[in-house]
């Protein structure tokens, strides 16, 4: 499908964007094993059934284009206890490698819900919203609420790799396997790719776009456009980025401290009234906000410095 250009989108940083793309003998294992951030979109604390470790690594040079992280959940479930996680959907495609096999999750449209039991390990591939286009060669809406087995998009070369990824447990070693694997499979570059990429990017850091009205006067768009280029590269629409994005900006305010002002919060967020921000907030996370930020667990002092 093909997807109008548009030269007045907001800025793509070109430089250095072919470079490398494929020199696989230069992997950079500092920029692997540098942990970035902390996760967004987690509404569960499971810490009180055991031991867990949930860690972002940002990918090596070669891959900084289309991969945003990989990231690793480790879990030690006390013997007799069982730990629900739960997190809100990013507008992201996953490769997700798991009791050898490994398959491509697309997004999806509420929360994604696991239970934890015993000792067990989870790696993952999280690309840049729009990037993994050119790598399924169809629109990514087909993967919308499913998953397929890596095979199915990368061929029988892709057999193997799950099982070599999860053969030992060390970090370095299933990133520098996987980075290796996606570096020999990078596909030819896509403006398109890079322009989805670059606008979802400017919704989850630019506040003000509370919605799609506020996107099309930024990207200089039409509407019809914007919602194909969203369909192909994204696999949602852009008004399902804008309220997700706003309702993790919602769970990260409701984490530190709940609003004394439900109004307020809800008009910050774009919601015409309070009514309207509740009943999207209960329908995605499964509870009202105001009892989400009673049960949420006092912040300890680093995350708040953070």
């Amino acid at each position: 499908m093909a997807v109008p250009n548009s030269n007045t989108v907001p800025a793509l940083d070109q430089e250095g964007r072919s470079r490398d793309r494929k020199n696989a003998t230069a992997l950079r294992p500092q920029a692997q094993t540098q942990t970035i951030g902390r996760p967004r979109g987690i509404l569960k604390p499971y810490h009180t059934a055991g031991e867990f470790r949930h860690a972002q690594i940002a990918p090596p040079v070669q891959l900084q284009d289309v991969v945003q992280h990989f990231w690793i959940v480790e879990w030690n479930v006390r013997s007799g206890a069982r730990a629900l996680g739960e997190t809100l959907p990013h507008p992201n495609v996953h490769i997700v490698f798991d009791r050898h096999e490994a398959r491509v999750a697309g997004i999806q449209s509420g929360r994604f819900t696991r239970s934890l039991e015993g000792r067990g390990a989870v790696f993952g591939i999280k690309f840049k919203a729009g990037e993994f286009r050119p790598f399924l060669k169809r629109s990514v809406s087909t993967l919308r609420n499913r998953s397929v087995p890596l095979e199915s998009v990368y061929g029988d070369t892709a057999r193997a790799l799950p099982s070599q990824v999860l053969a030992r447990a060390d970090d370095q070693y299933k990133i520098e396997t996987v980075s290796r694997f996606l570096i020999e499979h990078l596909p030819p570059e896509d403006c398109n790719a890079q322009r989805a990429a670059c606008i979802v990017r400017e919704i989850e850091f630019n506040r003000d776009i509370l919605s799609v009205e506020h996107l099309l006067e930024r990207t200089k768009m039409n509407k019809r456009s914007l919602q194909r280029l969203f369909c192909e590269y994204v696999g949602v629409g852009p008004k399902w980025v804008i309220n997700r994005y706003r309702l993790h900006e919602a769970l990260e305010r409701l984490s530190f401290g709940a609003p004394a002002d439900w109004t307020g919060l809800a008009h910050e967020l774009g919601y015409f009234d309070q009514s309207h921000f509740i009943r999207d907030f209960k329908s995605i996370v499964g509870r009202s906000p105001a009892d989400y930020a009673r049960n949420c667990p006092a912040p300890d002092r680093q995350e708040q410095e953070r």
